[in-house]
């Protein structure tokens, strides 16, 4: 664990109405339906030109969300290690800073995620649409998926037996799945356009919470 100034643990504040899922549904529907009129638009650059186009759009994506990508690993360990009592005193006075870091990383405070879900320009071509699609379920998987686990982990690092911070973490670990599989697909879906493979999107394969595997 990276060493930080230690924080007065304390569990996280009620999430915002615009860290709900059902707002930021609502506001990704709306990204990706712009994105859609933008591809809906003529486009007659040559092959070769989309591919690089679009290789950069991944890219870019890849780099917005990669703060909070890593912050969801970071958290899921701290959990484990937390279940399985094997960090320090040290380590653990460190833990609410880093959880707190992670939070941040993720949310729409985060420079980062601003750039995600302000600045990603999609191309009007025939792979566009499935990219738009992409970037929307990648911003999905950061500001909903993501963060709503983290703030799950920072209050099962103070209340272990929390049932429903345990249930939300399980809630939460599937979308999270779910979501990765699908930019996945969606960005395979731009391929299929392309006739070519591009970068491939920096999701984590997060661990289940209860079980540890990999989903």
């Amino acid at each position: 664990m990276t060493p930080q100034t230690p924080e007065t643990p304390g569990a996280p504040e009620k999430a915002a109405f615009f860290k709900r899922r059902s707002v930021i549904v609502t506001a990704v529907v709306v990204v990706v339906v712009a994105v859609t009129v933008v591809t809906d638009l003529p486009e007659h650059a040559s092959i070769a030109s989309q591919i690089s186009t679009d290789k950069a759009v991944v890219q870019e994506v890849n780099a917005d969300v990669g703060p909070c990508a890593y912050a969801a690993n970071e958290s899921f360990t701290i959990y484990a290690d937390l279940k399985a009592n094997s960090l320090s005193q040290s380590d653990i006075s460190r833990v609410p800073g880093l959880l707190r870091d992670d939070q941040t990383a993720c949310s729409f405070t985060s420079d980062s995620i601003y750039e995600l879900t302000s600045d990603v320009d999609v191309p009007g071509s025939s792979s566009g649409k499935p990219l738009g699609e992409m970037v929307g379920t990648v911003t999905l998987w950061a500001t909903s998926d993501a963060l709503s686990a983290i703030e799950s982990i920072q209050t099962l690092s103070n209340d272990p037996g929390n049932k429903s911070a345990l249930a939300q973490l399980k809630t939460e670990e599937g979308l999270l799945a779910s979501d990765r599989t699908l930019a996945l697909s969606q960005l395979h879906a731009a391929d299929k356009v392309l006739g070519t493979t591009l970068p491939g999107i920096d999701l984590p394969a997060l661990p289940d919470p209860l079980t540890g595997s990999k989903g």
